[in-house]
């Protein structure tokens, strides 16, 4: 079983639905759906090319999934979790672009948005204590020999290299996209996410997701508003 921390909207945030019949699942539920074809992209197309982001639900990644380390609990792990959310404030991402992040396509901050970098920075610290070491079959899935020198670094010390100033937020809406097809795919996102794109994101929850086991697909194990407010909600 692995556990994530991750920015999620709530389940009933219009962008966390969209994105859920993008994807055709969500996280929250675990709920599959249709893939019907849309403009000049086909069913089996779009199903094949979501598969990625489909099994770990939609999701801004704050700190990386992990297996918990020796001695620790869930239990332990939800507590802290709670206490992490109730210590935040909300914030807004000014406005959110669609971008393409090499093959792979995602809804990103449009500008540097300083609070959100911080998020990130404090998860992946905060839950550390956490997270088990790297198998060395994980690490090798990183292509550590890949990686700038930093990268490389961070994935030794922190399990994940794109952390701190190497950290792009990013909602991830395909898996590795050809060449070929990206200008379609372009095209059909911008037309999907068109009541999101250009516009605000109010960042006022946080998710722990869970894995299950290797392989399955990630749920929504809890959702807790940040500021500490009353309200939990769970999956």
């Amino acid at each position: 079983m692995r556990y994530a921390i991750y920015f999620a909207p709530p389940a009933d945030d219009r962008l966390s639905q969209t994105a859920a019949r993008w994807l055709g699942r969500d996280a929250f539920t675990g709920e599959t759906s249709e893939f019907p074809a849309l403009a000049d992209l086909d069913a089996d197309t779009r199903h094949a090319l979501t598969a990625d982001p489909r099994r770990y639900g939609f999701h801004g990644t704050l700190k990386a999934p992990f297996a918990l380390a020796d001695g620790r609990s869930e239990a332990e792990l939800v507590a802290a979790f709670e206490a992490f959310a109730a210590d935040l404030e909300p914030f807004e991402i000014p406005e959110l672009t669609l971008h393409q992040l090499g093959p792979f396509f995602a809804l990103v901050s449009a500008t540097h948005c300083e609070p959100l970098q911080n998020l990130a920075a404090q998860a992946v610290q905060y839950f550390e204590p956490f997270r088990a070491p790297l198998s060395a079959t994980d690490m090798a899935r990183r292509n550590p020999e890949k990686l700038p020198e930093r990268q490389r670094e961070y994935l030794k010390k922190w399990g994940y290299p794109y952390v701190f100033e190497e950290f792009q937020f990013h909602l991830t809406l395909t898996g590795p996209v050809p060449t070929e097809t990206a200008k379609t795919m372009r095209a059909v996102l911008e037309s999907t996410f068109a009541d999101h794109i250009g516009d605000p994101l109010d960042v006022t929850s946080v998710a722990l997701f869970v894995e299950p086991h290797r392989g399955a697909p990630f749920l929504v194990h809890s959702l807790l508003p940040l500021g500490g407010a009353t309200q939990r909600k769970i999956a």
